[in-house]
């Protein structure tokens, strides 16, 4: 009896045993560790993240996991595994290679060598990776697994990762099946249609959208919820030009509810990213559909239309109209299978567009995106964001201080400075070319420079953008032609030095008028939308503002000549008349100079504060 004792402590004990080198491939199948507790009820504060969404065969993807709670935390032991999405019972796929070492180790799992990743030994840690290979006949879809111990007796197991696509495959719809007590379609409609999350479990609820019968609110923005708004600051509840996202982690910190708003005549709608670029995205949108809304889920696979989902990935679904404002809420488990994870940071796009018969089409106003990642499931933030990519702001700023401040000066020092400024010089040369020639190459070199960055963003050639690119091209071209042909200019003394001149004009001539078509063509494109009318309204008061200076100017020299040559006939002594109209003249035009540059400082001003502010 006594050995029979002693025998079943013994059994019991290894039973327990914690694996502080992490050998734990008893734990492969179920990822459960043999330490005798149960999981942790709370939230996990880990998360898994991955550097791609998509995937070929042999694909390499960097895997990592590491604290997300505010609180100071770390983990000690850890098991990571890739399943196929469509059976996570099933074996772990691909393999992994160590980036440490030192912290972790490979574990066969099933039949699969390096199948899966643990730790090496007991130390405290907050971030670790390796890296998974694809293998050559994976599954359409891969879904990251991890069991996290930060303690013996505390540990969370099997937390849902993100799911990678192989690519060319879309994403497969739910086959849950609806359950047969959902509420009928007649339901009452009410404010708040459901608090209780549904069972991860067990598939969702799928309640017919109720009305909403008031507006959204900003309040509690970066305090209890996270908000997205475009224009900053605005209140959906007072503002109908107001776009509006809240999120905000119900009680149980299982699901997050979701407030979208903004007036649209078609749809509005949201995406997570891992980039800056929409595709392969996980879509949230709601569509006008006549007299109600239908509120939905879908992904993204490049710039494809969505991909809808199935409507139970989605709760508590209600929607409201009015005065062209659309409105809906909803909630979403934060792990839910063939979802982004909200347990991970996206960058967030707001959008809207037109649609017909509740077909969506492609918005035709650039989203709205977030400044930074956020964490869906993280702490409330008042978020900002921008509708103007930095590259393409960038482009707009040097491309008006290049054509509405640069080149126009240096035209207009040419044209009505050079008579007045005969004989001073700088360094070796006339002060009036230097002025021209240096403000012409800077106008240049701003010019190539702003000409790369859509390039850059756009990573090629943009289809979308009209006649914009091509006007562009050519404008770019003449900014090349015209320094060379500069630098090749023949004497002042040759016969053909009159050729030169009126080519020289007439290809600057030609490229302001190209550049101005630019620069009225540039505030109406989708990637830097500047408001209207303000906006050609401003680009004109510009263009006339130069001719009138130009104009003053001109009648001016005109009076003076006109008046020279009536008095001339007189008798009067041509070098006194000459020096007095010469200081009258130079006077004007530095006054009409120094506003002419005032004038242009101002509009230039007004512009950069408009795509800094876009």
């Amino acid at each position: 009896m006594l050995c029979s004792s002693f025998l079943l402590a013994l059994l019991t004990v290894n039973s327990v045993t914690g694996y502080s080198n992490g050998k734990v491939g008893a734990a492969c199948g179920d990822m459960v560790p043999q330490h005798g507790y149960e999981p942790s009820p709370d939230p996990s504060p880990y998360n898994v993240t991955v550097d791609k969404s998509t995937f070929s065969p042999g694909d390499r993807i960097t895997v990592s996991l590491q604290v997300v709670s505010s609180d100071p935390t770390f983990f000690k032991g850890f098991l990571i595994e890739a399943r196929d999405a469509g059976k996570l019972n099933s074996p772990a796929v691909g393999s992994f290679t160590l980036t440490d070492p030192h912290e972790s180790r490979l574990l066969q799992c099933g039949h699969t060598q390096r199948s899966a990743v643990s730790h090496r030994r007991s130390s405290t840690k907050t971030h670790v990776q390796a890296v998974w290979e694809s293998p050559e006949d994976p599954p359409q879809r891969v879904q990251f697994l991890v069991t996290v111990v930060q303690h013996y007796e505390v540990y969370w197991v099997r937390t849902a990762g993100p799911v990678v696509r192989l690519r060319g495959a879309t994403a497969a719809p739910s086959t849950a099946a609806p359950s047969s007590d959902a509420p009928s379609s007649d339901a009452p409609s009410s404010d708040a249609p459901s608090t209780a999350p549904p069972s991860s479990a067990a598939p969702v609820q799928t309640t017919s959208p109720t009305a909403l019968s008031a507006p959204f609110t900003s309040v509690g923005c970066g305090h209890s919820k996270s908000c997205l708004r475009d224009p900053v600051g605005c209140r959906p509840e007072s503002d109908p030009d107001c776009f509006f996202l809240s999120f905000i982690t119900d009680a149980s910190g299982s699901s997050v509810m979701f407030e979208l708003s903004g007036p649209a005549d078609g749809y509005v709608s949201f995406a997570l990213s891992l980039d800056r670029w929409m595709g392969n995205d996980d879509v949230y949108l709601c569509v006008n559909d006549g007299d109600r809304v239908s509120i939905s889920a879908a992904y993204v696979s490049g710039r494809t239309h969505p991909e809808s989902a199935a409507e139970e990935t989605l709760w508590g679904r209600a929607w409201r109209l009015a005065d062209g404002v659309i409105q809906c809420r909803f909630h979403r488990n934060i792990i839910q299978p063939d979802r982004f994870s909200f347990n991970q940071s996206y960058f967030l796009f707001l959008a809207h567009g037109s649609s017909h018969q509740g077909v969506i089409h492609r918005h035709a106003r650039q989203p709205l995106t977030s400044t930074g990642q956020k964490v869906i499931a993280g702490h409330p933030e008042d978020l900002r964001g921008s509708r103007s990519p930095l590259l393409i702001k960038l482009h707009g700023v040097l491309m008006l201080t290049a054509w509405m401040w640069t080149t126009s000066t240096a035209v207009f020092i040419a044209r009505h400075r050079k008579h007045l400024w005969p004989d001073t010089t700088l360094l070796g040369q006339k002060l009036w070319f230097q002025l021209h020639r240096t403000l012409m190459l800077l106008a240049a070199a701003l010019t190539v420079v702003a000409f790369t960055l859509p390039f850059i963003y756009r990573r090629g050639w943009s289809n979308r953008a009209g006649s914009h690119p091509y006007v562009g091209c050519a404008v770019m071209a003449l900014t090349v032609i015209q320094p060379v042909m500069a630098t090749l200019r023949p004497a002042p003394e040759s016969p053909s030095r009159i050729i030169f001149r009126w080519m020289h004009f007439g290809g600057g001539t030609i490229g302001q008028i190209l550049a101005a078509v630019c620069v009225f063509q540039g505030p109406t494109q989708q990637a830097l939308l500047l408001p209207s009318p303000w906006s050609p309204a401003a680009l004109a008061g510009w263009l006339l503002w130069i001719l009138l200076a130009d104009l003053l100017l001109l009648i001016h020299s005109c009076r003076f000549r006109s008046r020279g040559t009536s008095e001339d006939k007189e008798g009067l002594l041509c070098a006194q008349l000459e020096k007095q109209q010469h200081g009258e003249i130079s006077k004007v035009k530095k006054i009409v100079l120094l506003v002419f540059l005032a004038g242009n400082t101002g509009f230039l001003a007004a512009f950069i504060n408009a795509v800094v502010s876009s």
